[in-house]
């Protein structure tokens, strides 16, 4: 059976009013978008740590999802009358039933990182077998080698890793940048992430492609200690890398190597100057308005506390 979804605007201070009537009313869901989306006057919103909560465009497209043989307009009546308001004026469209898992299989294939590098969905077969096949599935963590910042730290990691070299992740998301550094040569990999879910899609996937990494939560990694890595790499936003900069600076060993990623070329200058305290460090290279920046460790790690 089709679905029917209803969509229309509504000022950013009711949206949450209007999502939790709908619901009530009946909607199996409610998104919210911009109402710009896919117009150049488009506003990317991020939902960075350290940026407020309840940021959000001044007024949102709100998309209600009911069955098919919901009665929509008494779900707008009852949801109206909730919040005391009019129902609002919108458009209504059928979205034909389908096979959800098979499309979503069919918006990922095979990603050619580098050479002899790919990653490869569950469900495909690998174009080069004699590569580097990552299997990395789409699931509730991020990570799938499809996103430019991740390419940029696959890219990084194919060209300038040596073999046996420490590394860690911090960020891990999937555990793709780890798996990559196991696969790739690397000596003791770790890997880190404040989502529990993230650990452990992390895990699994680490067993899938029979790589040997570890991957624990922040206060884990913290007692371990002062361990420093020859290669740290994270894949996150702006935000917390300024916040994390001492942190992460003193993960690295003296002449060790750092890689960022998860910033935008208007962003690379102010975190370039954030690390230059304890790096020699640069835009690395750029992939659709992003960049990676490298640098290398300089002096002797600092007295920090190690609290990542």
């Amino acid at each position: 059976m089709p679905y029917l979804a209803f969509a229309f605007e509504s000022r950013a201070a009711d949206a949450d009013a209007w999502s939790d009537a709908l619901l009530e009313a009946g909607a199996l869901s409610v998104d919210l978008a911009d109402p710009q989306a896919d117009t150049a006057a488009e506003q990317a919103l991020y939902g960075e740590p350290g940026t407020p909560a309840d940021l959000r465009w001044p007024r949102c497209t709100l998309t209600a999802l009911f069955d098919g043989d919901a009665d929509v307009d008494a779900a707008l009546a009852a949801a109206a009358a909730a919040l005391g308001r009019r129902a609002p004026a919108g458009t209504l469209a059928t979205v034909p039933d389908a096979d959800w898992v098979r499309l979503t299989q069919a918006q990922f294939e095979p990603i050619r990182i580098a050479d002899r590098l790919w990653i490869v969905p569950s469900w495909c077969q690998p174009v080069d077998p004699a590569a580097h096949n990552l299997v990395v599935d789409p699931g509730l963590a991020f990570g799938t080698g499809s996103h430019p910042t991740t390419r940029l730290c696959l890219q990084w990691l194919a060209s300038g890793l040596a073999a046996g070299e420490s590394v860690l992740d911090y960020g891990c998301g999937s555990g793709i940048l780890a798996i990559a550094a196991a696969r790739l040569g690397a000596g003791t990999v770790v890997g880190t992430d404040v989502d529990p879910q993230a650990i452990a899609a992390s895990i699994a996937n680490a067993r899938a492609n029979g790589v040997d990494a570890e991957f624990v939560l922040p206060e884990a990694l913290a007692a371990r200690g002062r361990g420093a890595f020859d290669v740290v790499v994270a894949n996150i936003l702006t935000n917390p890398l300024r916040l994390l900069a001492p942190a992460l600076a003193a993960r690295v060993r003296p002449g060790g190597r750092i890689v960022l990623s998860g910033i935008l070329e208007a962003q690379a200058d102010e975190v370039v100057a954030i690390y230059a305290d304890w790096f020699n460090i640069d835009v690395w290279r750029a992939d659709e308005g992003w960049v990676a920046l490298a640098g290398t460790r300089r002096g002797a790690a600092p007295d920090a506390a190690l609290g990542v």
